[in-house]
């Protein structure tokens, strides 16, 4: 079983990687990503304790090749709505803001860090979410 956590700031590519990781894993193994966006709680609770907790969970139920139950949330109702079992897979990979928590890392995740410039990164996220960003209250 082999964790993984992809992490960085808003644009760097996060998403693109573990699609990719997916994609090369998938032909010979299986695998399943998670995305940190359906495990934050809102945008004020989104990296506080409850996420630790259940990236913790996570990463135990997955090395000790168990079943993990996560609560997902709802972005356009603003609250979790639903759970999803996640099943053991040969590579579990965390992706988001916030992925490779020292939780995650104290479970022996292999950790990878994008990096970008700000004025990329803001360009890469307008481009992607120009559109809903006016559902966030600044």
């Amino acid at each position: 079983m082999t964790l993984l956590a992809i992490d960085g700031p808003a644009g760097a590519g996060k998403t693109t990687l573990a699609a990719k990781l997916e994609a090369q894993f998938a032909a010979h193994s299986t695998v399943r990503v998670i995305h940190m966006d359906d495990l934050y709680d809102g945008w004020d609770g989104a990296l506080g304790d409850a996420l630790s907790q259940t990236l913790e969970r996570l990463s135990s139920a997955h090395l000790a090749g168990v079943e993990c139950t996560i609560k997902i949330f709802n972005w356009h109702l603003m609250k979790f709505d639903r759970e999803e079992v996640i099943t053991p897979t040969d590579y579990l990979i965390l992706e988001g803001v916030g992925a490779a928590q020292a939780v995650v890392r104290a479970a022996g995740a292999t950790t990878y860090w994008l990096d970008i410039d700000t004025e990329t990164g803001l360009k890469r996220v307008l481009a992607r979410d120009g559109s809903h960003l006016s559902l966030i209250h600044i």
